[in-house]
């Protein structure tokens, strides 16, 4: 009994010691908590009450005083419990504070509203978001805050808009959609913290109401990214304007899908979006020039902190960067990472740090809890948190190893070689696609944004009140060109972009703890990340495809064959049948996996003509219909829009001789977002998949 209570001791006393160690690098750990409250608070499937809050809240500060209770070793453990409960915590808070009401209900007739934003959307149409809507016969505690309307076909644009214009038009409205299918994008939920309440199209041009209004200062500096965007095409015409308003002002409008689809091959899409890379080599450039130019007076080098003025002023060009690119959740998330830096190179602090990175993601997550759940900021972190150990190791290790020349050349590769090892898993499992040669495309690309674009971009925004912009201009419009041929050229090499399936729920969960154990774990207990990670994969090559998937308004149907997937339709409901595709892993178009459907036990009938002229159901078949089919309640198994708004798309597998039934709002569940009805169609009459029945 003795030797039991000594080896009991040993181990605790072996357990304490692995966490004493951990005691100087516990602030990494406050953003990995806080992430851990806030994707619990997105996963579970019903929405908690007040009364869950308070007593969590309550839970948390209970968990904190009881900290001082307990051994050194194990105090910072009910502190990391109180964060994951925080977390909880600030997600459900942010969640009720942008309620908006939310269309649920399909509209047509006129609206009205004022321009806020501009871009475009997948079809290339040119998209406008309207706040202070008025919809006829709507009354106000009913309209949607925002909407958002694709302008489609010609004449559509019968006037120019701008920032702050009020317009009027006649358009479809309908409701935010649900998940393309069970477990998929969430649009609702992005549109619910995007305060985003109805998105539809007009094909009628739009009438301006009111001019813009003056005095704002959200649509001065809206004017002025759209000035600045339209002189810098003006200027630089075709996909290279395009992409250097994209870089400079954030708008995307103006760059062609071929130019898109190019950069998304090769891996280059990131050097659009104003993030990380553009806030960093700005900043890097703004304090390279003002030391140069102190460093030219020999009194303010030697006298003043010069360090520390140019890393001010670096701070102010990215507070205006920020400004002039939108403010959208990358750019602020970037610009919090660079803003934590230049605050750490200011007081004399090391700028670049694990520290600063989990200060950095702590206040994103804080501010905006939901970008926890987008590709945006899973992936600027990761490969930040990945550089930054790398780098971290590579200062220890001898500089000698290599010639001085080749040090620069030799971080360019290593940069680029970690960022797309860190944030390929991500991309992978958001966008179902690899790209092969994005290394050597970032290789060509990414010295060429550091050494020419963004200075050059700086050098414009200097000469421009001398009206000599137009240099900067050109000199970045040569950087421009390289990085789009070299995506076109990557683009066309035989196989540059590959397919994978998407994952399962648990998949980045699971290599996220191991990627985070492996970096901010101390001892050897960190290379237990590398199983996690392993375990990840495995699970990630035994995801589980439906065999049948119906969309949430039955215009579409897709059967998984031995060929790929047979879709319903060669054309229609095309970003559902994108979507449904990319997943499976598959590259083929809507046209090409149409050819494949063969008719069967499964029908789909698509419009009111192809209902009204089915007969009746034979023997355990399914029939999807695009609209009600009431004749067909009792007689078949019926996906009809009714049924199918009580459960959104649907994902049918197969299980022995019968079918097991998934729907998104099995996935989804009833939270703030969703809009399910609350009772089903005239009692649910319809006749439910069984197990001896097969579409």
């Amino acid at each position: 009994m003795g030797g039991l209570s000594r080896l009991s001791e040993r181990g605790a006393a072996q357990i304490g010691a692995v966490l004493i160690a951990q005691r100087g690098h516990l602030l990494c750990w406050v953003p990995v908590c806080l992430a851990v409250g806030i994707g619990t608070y997105f996963s579970v499937k019903s929405e908690p009450e007040t009364s869950d809050f308070v007593t969590l809240a309550l839970v948390a500060g209970a968990l904190i005083l009881s900290a001082r209770a307990l051994p050194e070793s194990l105090s910072f453990l009910p502190v990391a419990l109180a964060l994951c409960l925080a977390g909880f915590g600030i997600a459900g808070v942010r969640a009720h504070a942008v309620a908006a009401p939310t269309l649920d209900w399909r509209y047509y007739g006129p609206v009205e509203g004022r321009v806020v934003a501009m871009d475009r959307s997948q079809s290339d149409a040119l998209r406008l978001t309207l706040d202070r809507v008025r919809l006829e016969r709507v009354p106000p505690d009913r309209t949607p805050e925002r909407v958002r309307i694709s302008l489609h076909g010609e004449g559509t644009t019968g006037i120019t808009p701008e920032p702050g214009l009020r317009v009027m038009t006649t358009a479809h409205l309908s409701p935010p959609s649900g998940p393309v299918e069970p477990g998929g994008f969430d649009f609702q939920r992005h549109a619910w913290f995007a305060r985003l309440g109805a998105v539809g199209y007009t094909r009628v041009p739009l009438v301006g109401v009111a001019s813009p209004e003056a005095g704002q200062a959200g649509l001065l500096v809206f004017r002025i990214r759209m000035a600045a965007s339209a002189h810098i095409r003006a200027t630089l015409p075709g996909d290279t304007g395009g992409f250097a308003a994209a870089v400079t002002t954030g708008d995307r409008s103006a760059i062609s899908r071929d130019a898109l689809e190019a950069l998304r091959a090769s891996n280059l899409t990131h050097l659009l979006a104003i993030s990380g890379l553009h806030m960093g080599l700005l900043t890097a450039v703004v304090i390279a020039a003002l030391r140069l130019i102190f460093a030219a007076h020999p009194h303010t080098a030697l006298h003043w902190p010069t360090k520390g003025i140019a890393a001010t002023g670096a701070l102010i060009a990215a507070c205006g960067y920020l400004a002039l690119s939108g403010g959208n959740v990358a750019t602020q998330r970037a610009f919090i990472m660079v803003a934590v830096a230049l605050a750490a190179l200011i007081i004399g602090r090391r700028a670049i740090s694990l520290r600063a990175v989990a200060v950095a993601a702590t206040l994103v997550l804080i501010l905006r809890p939901e970008a926890l759940m987008g590709p945006g900021f899973q992936m600027s972190f990761a490969a930040t948190t990945a550089l930054v150990a790398v780098f971290g190791w590579l200062r220890g290790v001898e500089h000698g190893l290599l010639p001085r020349w080749s040090r620069p050349a030799f971080g360019v590769f290593i940069s680029s070689l970690v960022a797309g090892l860190a944030t390929a898993p991500i991309a992978a499992a958001h966008f179902n696609a690899i790209a092969h040669y994005g290394l050597i495309a970032n290789l060509l690309s990414v010295p060429l944004m550091g050494v020419l674009v963004i200075p050059a971009a700086v050098l414009a925004l200097v000469l421009a009140p001398l009206g000599l912009e137009w240099i900067g201009l050109w000199l970045m419009g040569l950087g421009l060109d390289w990085i789009l041929g070299v995506a076109h050229w990557v683009a066309a090499i035989d196989g540059a972009r590959g397919h994978v399936v998407g994952p399962g729920p648990w998949v980045l969960p699971l290599l996220s703890l191991g990627f985070l154990l492996l970096i901010l774990w101390q001892g050897r207990l960190r290379w237990v990340g590398l199983a996690a990670m392993a375990a990840s994969f495995a699970l990630w090559q035994t995801a589980e495809r439906p065999d049948v998937l119906i969309s949430d308004t039955g215009t579409l149907v897709g059967v998984m064959t031995a060929e790929g997937r047979a879709l319903s339709k060669a054309k229609g409901a095309s970003f559902v049948a994108r979507n449904w595709l990319e997943n499976d892993g598959s590259g083929v178009s809507q046209s090409a996996a149409a050819k494949l459907w063969q008719p069967g036990p499964l029908v789909h009938l698509s419009g009111k003509r192809a209902v009204a002229g089915f007969k009746g159901c034979a023997r355990a078949q399914t029939v999807v219909a695009s609209v009600e089919a009431a004749h067909l309640q009792n007689s078949c198994t019926l996906f009809d829009p009714p049924r199918l708004r009580h459960t959104g798309a649907v994902a049918l597998y197969r299980q022995g001789e019968g079918w097991r039934m998934r729907t998104a709002r099995d996935a989804a569940g009833d939270r703030l977002w969703t809009a399910w009805p609350d009772q089903p169609p005239e009692g649910d009459q319809y006749v439910r998949i069984n197990p001896t029945s097969r579409p």
